[in-house]
């Protein structure tokens, strides 16, 4: 079932999904999905809670522009990074699903088209001809040997913020494969998660299982989504999941991680696509200096959670 719906709904007709978009004067009660971002360092599947906020350390390496390194000492790093799980979650009224498609190989990306659940029938677009409307995303095959398939780029921002607002880290982070990796916790309480059987069913089983396309640079077509009352989630070891505080000076700010910044992709909701928490960076053995020494690393606590918030400290 899984690579029946992974690669012939992205060229043909799946038997339980819909393969033309409704007509406009059909006027479809169309199921929209509702990307919630959870709190930075709390791990899939958790209610934000700071208790429950432990998928984060602090991590001095050797390279500072290397996307992953091993945790050094201090005394041998050059610089340190604040790394922490990110996850967001579909807690709408239908699946987050987006076809990516491109005409050759010449074309290094995909444009991307979001296919929306028909409320009434339950039918779901199978193609990226069929799903109802245009976004600004688009797709890139990432190369690296960590990643090797096709990333949905900027879906998700990192950022350290001070308590006056002002910007002091950004994410180098470059995209994601959307699945279903976990069930939020939650789910008991919406009405469309996906049962046994039915066309929410069968993406349901291929989005738990999706890859995007890994190890075929040459696809010309690509399927990433989110099941309602599931979520997807980047461990904190992961390439790029990260910011550099080398040079951020002690005191209180905000990790903020936010989904759809540009809101390209449709939602019911768009006041619950940021989280915050507010942490506090102190350097016991003062901070690097300007030739890139560490003399020891800095103390980071988390203060508070404030799921659904871009603003904590």
């Amino acid at each position: 079932m899984l690579k029946k719906f992974a690669v012939l709904a992205l060229v043909a007709l799946a038997a339980t999904v819909s393969a033309s978009a409704p007509h406009a004067d059909a006027a479809p009660n169309l199921l929209l999905p509702d990307l919630r971002q959870a709190p930075p360092g709390c791990a899939g599947g958790s209610s934000g809670e700071l208790p429950l906020c432990t998928a984060w350390d602090v991590c001095p390496v050797i390279e500072p522009s290397a996307p992953n390194g091993r945790c050094v000492a201090p005394s041998v790093a050059k610089a340190v990074r604040l790394r922490f799980t990110s996850a967001e979650e579909n807690v709408g009224d239908g699946p987050l699903l987006l076809y990516g498609r491109r005409d050759s190989t010449k074309q290094e990306t995909m444009t991307v088209r979001q296919a929306l659940r028909n409320g009434t029938d339950g039918s779901i677009p199978g193609s990226y001809a069929a799903a109802q409307r245009a976004t600004g995303a688009f797709t890139y095959y990432e190369p690296a040997l960590a990643h090797q398939h096709w990333h949905l780029m900027n879906f998700e921002h990192f950022a350290l913020v001070s308590p006056r607002g002002e910007t002091v880290v950004t994410d180098r982070k470059n995209g994601f494969c959307l699945g279903d990796r976990f069930r939020v916790y939650d789910a008991g309480r919406l009405g469309n998660v996906p049962g046994d059987t039915g066309p929410d069913a069968d993406l349901a089983e291929t989005l738990r299982g999706n890859m995007c396309r890994h190890h075929e640079p040459t696809a010309l077509e690509v399927l990433e989504g989110i099941s309602v009352g599931s979520g997807d989630d980047y461990k904190y070891t992961v390439d790029f999941q990260w910011l550099d505080i080398t040079q951020v000076p002690a005191g209180t700010y905000d990790l903020v991680n936010t989904v759809n910044a540009d809101r390209t992709l449709l939602e019911t909701n768009y006041r619950n696509n940021s989280s915050a928490v507010a942490l506090s960076i102190s350097w016991p053995q003062g901070m690097p200096g300007s030739d890139g020494t560490v003399s020891g690393a800095p103390v980071v606590k988390l203060l508070r959670s404030c799921p659904g918030q871009p603003r904590c400290a």
